[in-house]
């Protein structure tokens, strides 16, 4: 998924600092590690560097599209970027773990363990949210299973509409959105791979494709 982009004029203040996941230093610390300046790192992350800027100092809070695609750009993974990696991994995850997370009316927990070439995450997709309306291309590869309610999936020119019990695997390089198609949302899972090779950052690069 591509991160959302920026909010603009007229959409309210920030939320205080204070409110916000302690995702800012991470921030920081990875693009310094990478070697990244702050206009490149927002370039191969679909934002601008005023936007990335305020990311950083925590005075924005960031989507879940925006971590999966941050986590992407720096090569590690939304638990990383939450501060939440674990000294070892460990293999298995239980049910009342870390609690949910909110951004942008999206709600997601951790599915999976931390430090893998994967992320797996459960999500809640609310209906008539503006995330729905995003197209997304990236690198990788991304599966999902509707959990409860019913999701409407564009790949490409083509729509779908998935049901609970039914599920999607495909190339993320593929244009992509999903949406609620009913009242009360949809709950899915969602596995996506995390590209860390050299490679990843030539794909990642680049300009921004046009969304609708």
């Amino acid at each position: 998924m591509e991160p959302a982009p920026e909010e603009g004029p007229g959409q309210g203040p920030a939320a205080p600092a204070e409110e916000l996941p302690a995702v800012a230093p991470q921030l920081r610390e990875l693009r310094r590690r990478t070697g990244l300046t702050l206009e490149a790192a927002a370039a191969r992350a679909r934002l601008s560097p005023a936007h990335l800027s305020r990311l950083e100092t925590g005075q924005r809070q960031p989507s879940l599209p925006m971590l999966l695609g941050l986590a992407r750009t720096y090569g590690t993974t939304v638990s990383e970027l939450l501060g939440e990696t674990p000294a070892a991994p460990d293999p298995i995850v239980r049910g009342g773990g870390a609690g949910a997370r909110e951004a942008d009316g999206w709600t997601y927990w951790q599915a999976g363990g931390s430090g893998r070439g994967m992320q797996a995450l459960r999500v809640h997709v609310p209906y008539g949210r503006s995330q729905g309306e995003l197209v997304r291309v990236h690198p990788g590869e991304e599966w999902l299973y509707v959990l409860t309610g019913r999701l409407r999936l564009h790949l490409g020119e083509t729509e779908y509409l998935l049901e609970p019990g039914d599920s999607a695997h495909f190339d993320s390089l593929t244009p992509h959105r999903i949406a609620a198609a009913q009242q009360g949302g949809a709950d899915l899972l969602f596995v996506h791979t995390l590209l860390q090779s050299a490679l990843a950052g030539l794909c990642l690069g680049g300009t921004p494709r046009p969304k609708i």
